[in-house]
């Protein structure tokens, strides 16, 4: 299983503002190894996520993001104590789930 995401979501007023950082290659498919092989593409392709269980971002990524990619975005109507999840899909079908608690 891939390594765990890095969620913090912090609280002001009455809108959270989420970090996330997530661990993956994202090979793009267009780079070779020492021997002159092609490196096989390897990328997220989905990324959701959801607050208490409600929808609130889907995104769909192809190769030309970077390395563990950082995202960040805002949830109005978040308070302390509110859950977000996040989970993505990459194109070989690896998936990974993780959720922090609102401070």
């Amino acid at each position: 299983m891939p390594d765990p995401m890095r969620i913090r979501a912090q609280v002001a007023g009455d809108k959270a503002t989420v970090r996330v950082l997530m661990a993956h290659e994202m090979e793009t498919g267009q780079r070779k190894d020492a021997a002159g092989k092609p490196i096989p593409a390897w990328f997220i392709q989905e990324v959701s996520a959801t607050h208490n269980g409600k929808p609130v971002l889907s995104a769909q990524w192809g190769p030309s993001v970077s390395k563990n990619p950082f995202l960040q975005f805002v949830v109005k109507g978040a308070k302390a104590g509110d859950k977000i999840a996040i989970s993505w899909k990459d194109n070989r079908g690896e998936t990974r789930s993780d959720e922090a608690v609102v401070s």
